[in-house]
């Protein structure tokens, strides 16, 4: 069974930084896009950012661009750089390993990782 663990949240100020980290297990790790995901109170579930198993292709949802960084390593991570944090970045942060690059359909979940923005 893959499991994901996410590490790294937390509380920070407004305008602070964060990395997310997120351990994969029990996956050709290198053949599958990876993403995080984000669920804030009272919210659904959105998609944040995803990157190709060769770490050539990124995007990110348009209220993160410019500010967070995705990346992976040959190991079995995958990174999120969250920099100049709003309080509105508050919410529970989910990494995935998705279908294909081109999707965001999502085959296996980590359990998330809370991170909390204080104004």
């Amino acid at each position: 069974q893959v499991q994901l663990v996410e590490s790294g949240g937390g509380l920070v100020q407004a305008g602070g930084s964060l990395r997310l980290s997120c351990t994969a297990s029990k996956l050709t790790f290198s053949k599958y896009a990876m993403a995080w995901f984000r669920q804030a109170p009272g919210k659904e579930r959105e998609f944040v950012a995803k990157i190709s198993g060769a770490a050539v292709n990124t995007r990110y949802t348009d209220s993160v661009k410019g500010r967070f960084i995705i990346s992976r390593d040959n190991a079995t991570n995958t990174y999120l750089q969250m920099n100049a944090l709003k309080p509105e970045d508050t919410a529970v942060y989910f990494c995935a390993v998705l279908k294909w690059y081109g999707t965001t359909d999502v085959q296996f979940w980590g359990k998330g990782t809370l991170v909390t923005v204080s104004s």
